[in-house]
Protein backbone atom coordinates (compact mmCIF):
# COMPACT_ATOMS: atom_id res chain seq x y z
CA UNK A 1 0.00 0.00 0.00
CA UNK A 2 1.62 3.33 -0.86
CA UNK A 3 2.03 5.48 2.25
CA UNK A 4 -0.53 8.35 1.28
CA UNK A 5 -2.92 5.52 1.49
CA UNK A 6 -1.98 3.87 4.21
CA UNK A 7 -3.75 4.64 7.91
CA UNK A 8 -4.38 7.91 9.58
CA UNK A 9 -2.37 7.67 13.19
CA UNK A 10 -5.35 9.26 14.73
CA UNK A 11 -8.19 7.22 15.51
CA UNK A 12 -11.91 8.05 15.92
CA UNK A 13 -11.69 11.44 14.62
CA UNK A 14 -15.54 12.04 15.21
CA UNK A 15 -15.19 12.03 18.52
CA UNK A 16 -12.78 15.06 19.18
CA UNK A 17 -13.23 18.34 19.71
CA UNK A 18 -12.41 21.39 17.27
CA UNK A 19 -9.83 22.10 19.35
CA UNK A 20 -8.30 18.83 19.09
CA UNK A 21 -9.26 18.52 15.24
CA UNK A 22 -7.13 21.66 14.49
CA UNK A 23 -4.05 20.60 16.89
CA UNK A 24 -3.73 17.15 15.16
CA UNK A 25 -4.17 18.63 11.07
CA UNK A 26 -1.41 21.19 12.54
CA UNK A 27 0.65 18.60 14.00
CA UNK A 28 1.15 16.88 11.14
CA UNK A 29 1.04 19.47 8.41
CA UNK A 30 4.13 20.67 9.97
CA UNK A 31 6.23 17.86 8.99
CA UNK A 32 6.06 18.85 5.46
CA UNK A 33 8.44 21.26 5.16
CA UNK A 34 10.75 18.87 6.61
CA UNK A 35 10.29 16.55 3.40
CA UNK A 36 10.25 18.95 1.14
CA UNK A 37 13.72 19.85 2.34
CA UNK A 38 14.81 16.78 1.67
CA UNK A 39 13.96 17.01 -1.98
CA UNK A 40 15.82 20.15 -2.38
CA UNK A 41 18.03 18.51 -5.07
CA UNK A 42 15.79 16.89 -7.08
CA UNK A 43 13.68 20.14 -6.79
CA UNK A 44 17.02 22.50 -8.03
CA UNK A 45 17.91 19.55 -11.27
CA UNK A 46 14.02 19.69 -11.81
CA UNK A 47 14.45 23.65 -12.17
CA UNK A 48 17.40 23.52 -14.03
CA UNK A 49 16.07 21.74 -16.49
CA UNK A 50 12.74 23.88 -16.57
CA UNK A 51 14.99 27.10 -16.69
CA UNK A 52 17.33 25.58 -19.92
CA UNK A 53 13.65 24.83 -21.79
CA UNK A 54 12.17 28.00 -20.91
CA UNK A 55 15.34 30.19 -22.04
CA UNK A 56 15.36 28.21 -25.29
CA UNK A 57 12.02 28.98 -26.17
CA UNK A 58 10.09 26.10 -24.82
CA UNK A 59 7.25 25.69 -22.29
CA UNK A 60 6.58 24.48 -19.23
CA UNK A 61 3.48 21.81 -19.18
CA UNK A 62 1.86 20.34 -15.99
CA UNK A 63 -0.39 17.42 -16.10
CA UNK A 64 -2.57 15.64 -12.88
CA UNK A 65 -5.92 14.80 -11.78
CA UNK A 66 -7.82 15.67 -9.03
CA UNK A 67 -6.07 17.73 -6.62
CA UNK A 68 -2.72 17.51 -8.28
CA UNK A 69 -4.34 18.45 -11.56
CA UNK A 70 -5.76 21.71 -9.86
CA UNK A 71 -2.58 22.44 -8.08
CA UNK A 72 -1.19 22.53 -11.83
CA UNK A 73 -3.27 24.95 -13.20
CA UNK A 74 -3.27 27.30 -9.66
CA UNK A 75 0.13 27.87 -10.70
CA UNK A 76 0.14 28.01 -14.34
CA UNK A 77 -2.68 30.93 -13.97
CA UNK A 78 -0.71 32.78 -11.49
CA UNK A 79 2.52 32.66 -13.33
CA UNK A 80 1.18 35.72 -16.48
CA UNK A 81 0.43 37.95 -13.07
CA UNK A 82 3.30 37.81 -10.93
CA UNK A 83 6.04 37.68 -13.62
CA UNK A 84 4.57 39.04 -16.56
CA UNK A 85 4.86 36.14 -18.68
CA UNK A 86 3.17 35.30 -21.73
CA UNK A 87 -0.21 33.10 -21.19
CA UNK A 88 0.84 30.08 -22.73
CA UNK A 89 4.50 29.78 -21.47
CA UNK A 90 2.99 27.91 -18.06
CA UNK A 91 0.16 25.45 -19.28
CA UNK A 92 -2.04 23.15 -16.53
CA UNK A 93 -3.88 20.38 -17.87
CA UNK A 94 -6.05 18.50 -15.75
CA UNK A 95 -7.60 15.40 -16.42
CA UNK A 96 -11.31 15.69 -17.23
CA UNK A 97 -10.34 19.19 -19.03
CA UNK A 98 -11.27 22.18 -17.30
CA UNK A 99 -14.94 20.91 -16.26
CA UNK A 100 -12.61 18.93 -14.00
CA UNK A 101 -11.16 21.90 -12.08
CA UNK A 102 -14.58 22.52 -10.49
CA UNK A 103 -16.52 19.11 -10.54
CA UNK A 104 -14.93 15.51 -10.81
CA UNK A 105 -15.11 14.27 -13.90
CA UNK A 106 -15.68 10.53 -13.33
CA UNK A 107 -12.65 7.83 -14.72
CA UNK A 108 -11.11 10.49 -16.30
CA UNK A 109 -7.61 10.01 -14.60
CA UNK A 110 -7.78 6.42 -15.74
CA UNK A 111 -7.33 7.03 -19.52
CA UNK A 112 -3.56 6.71 -20.38
CA UNK A 113 -3.79 8.20 -23.62
CA UNK A 114 -5.49 11.38 -22.82
CA UNK A 115 -2.51 13.08 -21.58
CA UNK A 116 -0.89 13.18 -24.87
CA UNK A 117 -3.98 14.04 -26.29
CA UNK A 118 -4.13 16.85 -24.51
CA UNK A 119 -0.90 18.02 -25.12
CA UNK A 120 -0.83 17.62 -28.72
CA UNK A 121 -3.47 20.19 -29.06
CA UNK A 122 -0.93 22.68 -27.75
CA UNK A 123 1.41 21.74 -30.74
CA UNK A 124 4.09 20.35 -28.33
CA UNK A 125 7.20 20.18 -29.69
CA UNK A 126 10.97 18.69 -27.95
CA UNK A 127 11.49 22.28 -26.29
CA UNK A 128 9.24 21.55 -24.15
CA UNK A 129 8.91 20.46 -20.63
CA UNK A 130 6.26 18.65 -18.92
CA UNK A 131 5.29 17.67 -15.26
CA UNK A 132 3.53 15.26 -14.01
CA UNK A 133 1.70 15.63 -10.53
CA UNK A 134 0.50 13.08 -8.81
CA UNK A 135 -0.18 12.30 -4.90
CA UNK A 136 0.00 8.46 -5.42
CA UNK A 137 2.57 8.53 -8.40
CA UNK A 138 0.51 5.89 -10.07
CA UNK A 139 -2.26 7.93 -11.83
CA UNK A 140 -2.31 6.28 -15.77
CA UNK A 141 -3.05 9.81 -16.82
CA UNK A 142 -0.16 10.87 -15.77
CA UNK A 143 2.20 8.31 -16.53
CA UNK A 144 1.17 8.10 -19.66
CA UNK A 145 1.50 11.50 -20.77
CA UNK A 146 5.19 11.25 -19.40
CA UNK A 147 5.54 7.74 -21.39
CA UNK A 148 4.60 9.97 -24.83
CA UNK A 149 6.28 12.65 -24.08
CA UNK A 150 9.67 11.30 -23.36
CA UNK A 151 9.17 9.15 -26.41
CA UNK A 152 8.80 11.93 -28.53
CA UNK A 153 12.20 13.69 -26.80
CA UNK A 154 10.86 16.26 -24.22
CA UNK A 155 12.53 16.72 -20.75
CA UNK A 156 9.56 15.15 -18.02
CA UNK A 157 9.92 15.65 -14.63
CA UNK A 158 7.21 15.11 -11.94
CA UNK A 159 6.19 15.56 -8.06
CA UNK A 160 4.65 13.02 -6.42
CA UNK A 161 4.30 11.85 -2.24
CA UNK A 162 5.26 8.20 -2.38
CA UNK A 163 8.56 6.91 -3.32
CA UNK A 164 9.58 4.56 -5.26
CA UNK A 165 6.91 5.23 -7.77
CA UNK A 166 5.59 4.28 -11.64
CA UNK A 167 5.29 8.37 -12.07
CA UNK A 168 8.63 8.66 -10.92
CA UNK A 169 10.36 5.73 -12.83
CA UNK A 170 8.95 7.59 -16.16
CA UNK A 171 10.24 11.19 -15.00
CA UNK A 172 13.39 12.53 -16.39
CA UNK A 173 13.56 14.41 -13.08
CA UNK A 174 11.78 13.12 -10.56
CA UNK A 175 10.89 15.18 -7.69
CA UNK A 176 9.60 12.57 -4.58
CA UNK A 177 7.73 13.97 -1.27
CA UNK A 178 6.86 11.27 0.65
CA UNK A 179 4.94 12.69 3.23
CA UNK A 180 3.27 9.54 4.88
CA UNK A 181 -0.73 8.88 6.05
CA UNK A 182 -3.00 11.57 5.98
CA UNK A 183 -4.98 13.01 8.75
CA UNK A 184 -8.16 11.59 7.39
CA UNK A 185 -7.20 8.82 6.05
CA UNK A 186 -6.52 9.06 2.22
CA UNK A 187 -7.40 12.26 1.47
CA UNK A 188 -4.38 13.67 -0.44
CA UNK A 189 -5.92 17.01 -0.57
CA UNK A 190 -3.86 17.65 2.46
CA UNK A 191 -0.17 17.16 3.47
CA UNK A 192 0.19 15.49 0.17
CA UNK A 193 -1.94 18.70 -1.78
CA UNK A 194 0.72 21.32 0.42
CA UNK A 195 3.71 19.58 -0.35
CA UNK A 196 2.90 19.62 -4.05
CA UNK A 197 1.93 23.53 -3.94
CA UNK A 198 5.28 24.35 -2.08
CA UNK A 199 7.20 22.59 -4.42
CA UNK A 200 5.57 24.26 -7.35
CA UNK A 201 5.82 27.23 -5.42
CA UNK A 202 10.11 26.63 -6.05
CA UNK A 203 9.82 25.18 -9.31
CA UNK A 204 8.10 28.65 -10.77
CA UNK A 205 9.16 31.04 -8.69
CA UNK A 206 12.90 30.06 -9.03
CA UNK A 207 12.71 29.54 -12.64
CA UNK A 208 11.69 33.00 -13.51
CA UNK A 209 13.71 34.70 -10.93
CA UNK A 210 16.83 32.85 -12.86
CA UNK A 211 14.93 34.12 -16.54
CA UNK A 212 15.26 37.45 -15.00
CA UNK A 213 12.08 38.35 -13.99
CA UNK A 214 12.47 39.50 -10.93
CA UNK A 215 14.64 42.58 -9.61
CA UNK A 216 16.40 42.29 -6.67
CA UNK A 217 13.17 40.63 -4.66
CA UNK A 218 10.59 42.85 -6.22
CA UNK A 219 8.16 41.30 -9.00
CA UNK A 220 8.74 44.52 -11.67
CA UNK A 221 7.14 42.71 -14.02
CA UNK A 222 3.85 41.93 -12.87
CA UNK A 223 0.54 43.01 -14.61
CA UNK A 224 -0.66 46.40 -13.32
CA UNK A 225 -4.20 44.93 -13.32
CA UNK A 226 -6.08 45.88 -10.13
CA UNK A 227 -5.60 49.28 -7.64
CA UNK A 228 -3.59 46.96 -5.59
CA UNK A 229 -1.02 46.13 -7.71
CA UNK A 230 -0.77 49.49 -9.36
CA UNK A 231 -0.16 50.68 -5.68
CA UNK A 232 2.44 47.88 -5.07
CA UNK A 233 3.97 49.23 -8.63
CA UNK A 234 4.23 52.94 -7.25
CA UNK A 235 5.81 51.75 -3.60
CA UNK A 236 8.65 50.29 -6.02
CA UNK A 237 9.28 53.06 -7.52
CA UNK A 238 8.88 55.42 -4.46
CA UNK A 239 11.42 52.33 -3.34
CA UNK A 240 14.02 52.59 -5.87
CA UNK A 241 13.99 55.78 -7.66
CA UNK A 242 13.53 57.94 -4.03
CA UNK A 243 10.43 59.65 -5.65
CA UNK A 244 6.95 60.50 -4.39
CA UNK A 245 3.75 59.02 -5.07
CA UNK A 246 2.74 61.44 -7.86
CA UNK A 247 6.08 61.07 -9.44
CA UNK A 248 5.90 57.38 -8.81
CA UNK A 249 1.96 57.09 -10.67
CA UNK A 250 2.78 59.37 -13.20
CA UNK A 251 5.77 57.70 -14.35
CA UNK A 252 3.35 53.98 -13.82
CA UNK A 253 1.22 54.99 -16.32
CA UNK A 254 3.65 56.42 -18.64
CA UNK A 255 5.24 53.34 -18.95
CA UNK A 256 2.89 50.48 -18.50
CA UNK A 257 5.50 48.78 -16.00
CA UNK A 258 8.02 49.05 -13.30
CA UNK A 259 10.33 47.64 -15.41
CA UNK A 260 9.92 49.96 -18.23
CA UNK A 261 9.70 52.62 -15.45
CA UNK A 262 13.14 51.78 -14.04
CA UNK A 263 14.42 51.70 -17.14
CA UNK A 264 13.85 54.64 -18.23
CA UNK A 265 14.90 56.69 -15.03
CA UNK A 266 18.29 54.25 -14.52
Amino acid sequence: MSTTESPSLFNDLETLSTRQLLEGINSVDQTVPQVVARALPQIEALVEATVARLGAGGRLFYIGAGTSGRLGVLDASECPPTFGVPHGLVVGLIAGGDTAIRKAVENAEDDAEQAWRDLTAYDITDKDIVVGIAASGRTPYVIGGLQQARQHGLATGCIVCNADSQVAAVAEFPVEVPTGPEFVTGSTRLKAGTAQKLVLNMLTTATFIRLGRVKGNKMVDMQLSNAKLVDRGEKMLMDELGIGQDEAARLLQQYGSVRAALAARQ
